[in-house]
Parts: structure tokens; sequence; C-alpha cells
């Protein structure tokens, strides 16, 4: 595979590539798309944040001011503010419209791996290498708590709608489920035979879904704490996951280059599509939008035809 760090536009019907722009110079780990879905921003192992106008395909700006691998994205609900963890131990706030960063959220004790912004828009949740998640004020860039319990890295979290509670995936092959006022454990999700990579919650905030390295994805009862079902399909680690707004699909990133798009009711493949690389992270742009990188550096927009 070329590494062109470029953003592909494709229709995912004719199977046609419709834009390309360049783009990042390492692997895409995550990307975020505003409520508005008119811009984006990706998170890449080349120290940096991207912003983008999803409906030109060009760059907006360039966010740079960490110092190591930016590992994860997340935008506040009002699409004012971008929050980013990084390898080199910090989370940042940046303010999306002038690119500058508003501050610093310091107190892991080693790469923050991934995070999440409440719905709220007040608080965020970072995942760690150090096994725990802290929760922070983004206003004055406090730490509120940490959350300890995993037994190995903390590779993903999401946060529920009403803001109450946090799920976390981790490399010890489970998931959590917290109480975020308390800070104390609800339950754990245990199922997968490999690291859980990464999980989405439904807006409803009843069911989760990860992603895992056993090359499954699973569906989970977040009030029982059941396995709902197994979405088996990717013959590489499944690395990204994402739900549409009303929770009725998820698409999937992995390590196999490609991207399926899922039925959760019925537990099938809709749709699929394979990248130029290892497909690292994954979001919807919208119901019919959706926005994934990969480990080449490259961004793909691809719409899905629901007819």
């Amino acid at each position: 595979a070329s590494y062109d760090k470029t953003l592909k536009v494709w229709d995912l019907e004719s199977g046609k590539e419709v834009r390309t722009v360049a783009g990042h110079s390492d692997s895409v780990e995550g990307v975020a798309v505003k409520a508005d879905g008119r811009r984006a921003v990706s998170a890449c192992y080349d120290n940096t944040l991207k912003v983008w106008d999803l409906e030109s395909g060009k760059e907006v700006r360039t966010l740079a001011g960490h110092s190591s691998a930016v590992t994860g994205v997340a935008v506040t609900p009002d699409g004012r503010r971008a929050v980013s963890a990084s390898h080199d131990r910090m989370l940042k706030v940046w303010d999306l419209e002038s690119g500058k960063e508003v501050r610093t959220l310091e107190g892991h004790s080693d790469w923050v791996t991934a995070m999440a912004v409440t719905s709220d828009g007040r608080r965020a949740v970072s995942a760690s290498k150090d096994n725990t998640l802290k929760v922070w004020d983004l206003e004055s860039g406090k730490e509120v708590r940490t959350l300890a319990g995993h037994a190995d890295v903390v590779s993903g979290v999401a946060v529920t709608a009403d803001g109450r509670r946090a799920v976390s995936a981790s490399f010890d092959k489970t998931l959590k489920v917290w109480d975020l006022e308390s800070g104390k454990e609800l339950r754990t999700l245990a199922g997968h035979l490999g690291s859980v990579r990464g999980v989405a919650v439904t807006t409803d905030g009843r069911c989760a879904v990860s992603a895992s390295k056993d090359n499954t994805l699973k569906v989970w009862d977040l009030e029982s704490g059941k396995e709902v079902r197994t979405l088996a399909g990717h013959s590489g680690s499944v690395r990204g996951v994402a739900l549409t707004a009303d929770g009725r699909r998820t698409i999937s990133a992995s390590w196999d280059n490609t991207l399926k798009v899922w039925d959760l009711e019925r537990g099938t493949v809709i749709a699929g599509f394979t990248c130029d690389a290892a497909a690292i992270c994954c979001a919807f742009a919208g119901a019919d939008l959706i926005l994934a990188g990969d480990e080449g550096g490259r961004l793909y927009l691809l719409k899905l035809e629901t007819g």
C-alpha cells in the first residue's frame, strides 16, 4: 500500500473515489466529527491533529503542541473545542476556531491512550497505559478523580449520554462500567479472548459494543452485564468501533485493512470497504457518512447507501 498521507472520499455504492486531499504523515489514531457533521478532527502519530472541512475535503488547520503521538480526540457537543490524548502523558484542550491550545491536563504516569467527553461538555474521561482512567473538569483543567481497577493498559473509553457512567476497554481482556460521580466500579464485562481495543455506547445507555484483538466485536447489555451477541467476520484485530445515533448500526475498523458496517439487531454485515492499510479508527459523520483513518496516514470519507 502506498503511504501517500491523504484524505480519500469514496462513494460506497459506486466504489469510486470522489476526492483525495493531502493528509497526515503517519498513522491516524482517532477521528471525531462535530455535531453538525460539517467538520472533523483527526489525531495522528505524527504528534499533530488536523481539522477538516468535510464538505470540501480540505484541511482547515493543524493543531500542534503535543510532543509525542496523538492517540485520541473528542469534540465538545457545542463544537467549539476538541480534547486530545497523547503518548506525552497529557491531554490538551483546543479552540477549534482559532486553533489555539486552551489548556493542558496532566496527571497520568504513562501514555494516554483514549478519551471521551461528557454530553454537557464539562468533563472528560481519559484512559491510560498506567492502567487507570481519570475524570477531568475541562473548565478548570483539574483532575476530579481516578478510576482504578483494570490489571493492564486501559485502551478505550466511552461515556453514556447522561454523563453518569463510563465504560472502559482494557488489554486485560475485560470492560468495566463505572459510576462517574462516585468513581465506583459497577460491573466487569468478560468474554473476549484477546485485549479489548475500543468501545462505543448506544445513545440510550443500554448497550455497549466492544472491539477486540480476538478479531471480534461483542454487544453487551450494560444493566445486566451480559453478552448479547458476538459479531464475527474480521480476519484481524479490531481496533476501532463507532455507533450510529439511533444505535441500530455499528462500524468497525480492523488490522485486516477493512471497515465493516453491522446491523446490530441481526448481527450481520451490511456494507464493507477495504482500506490501503490497516484500519485504525472510525466515526459516523451523520446517518450515512463514515470517516475512518488508517495506519498509512490516510483518512477516508465514505457514503453509505441504505436503499
